[in-house]
């Protein structure tokens, strides 16, 4: 798994007395398997949810307005975004109204635990305990904190450019250069199929094919 999972304010025993355990866990992995290394993430986010029937309640935060969470099951709200880790207090504040409106009973955010290299912050780890613990009592709701690290998008691009190039290097082999006989077989195959005859049986007639008894 390439996610790491914070639990704040009892959230861990909430979960646990709701029985979505394993449901939540599950659909982490795969949210990894379906993101991981990938470019436009916010549809296959929406689609992924909806695969997994987090997007069958409804998912308006306030009533008569487009605001809406990513997912919600059972008293659970997802929330988050993997382009900017500084989302988490847009995803706070948003499953906070939640809370307070006695929507959910505990919320989830996802967020990139991917940051710059110059961030003096420490970890990202250390960076989500302390803005949690910062953002109280404004933020006061049991809350995950889920941490992913999708990689970065064109991973599979890449690949596919590396197998071409290793196809057209065997094409270009010496081997089938100096074999003209594979050549003449080749030439064989592109004949179209109109330019084909049937063998003709003794009797002068087509033979005609048969599936076996």
């Amino acid at each position: 798994m390439s996610f790491e999972l914070l639990y704040f304010r009892d959230s861990d025993r909430i979960i646990r007395k709701k029985k979505m355990g394993n449901v939540i866990l599950s659909t982490l992995r795969y949210l990894d398997d379906v993101l991981q290394g990938t470019l436009y993430r916010g549809e296959l986010l929406r689609q992924a949810l909806s695969d997994m029937d987090w997007r069958q309640e409804p998912l308006s935060i306030l009533d008569g307005r487009r605001y809406q969470y990513k997912g919600l099951r059972a008293g659970v709200a997802i929330d988050g975004s993997f382009s900017s880790y500084e989302y988490i207090q847009d995803a706070l504040l948003r499953l906070q109204v939640g809370f307070d409106k006695k929507k959910i009973e505990v919320g989830i955010v996802l967020l990139t635990a991917q940051r710059s290299e110059k961030s003096p912050f420490g970890s990202t780890k250390e960076l989500v305990e302390q803005e949690i613990q910062d953002l109280h009592p404004t933020i006061s709701m049991p809350v995950v904190v889920a941490l992913f690290d999708l990689g970065g998008p064109g991973i599979y691009s890449d690949e596919t450019k590396a197998e071409s190039k290793d196809q057209q290097s065997e094409a270009n082999t010496p081997e089938s250069e100096a074999n003209p006989q594979g050549s003449e077989e080749q030439n064989q195959d592109r004949i179209p199929a109109a330019r084909k005859k049937r063998p003709k049986s003794r009797s002068g007639k087509e033979q005609v094919e048969t599936c076996p008894a």
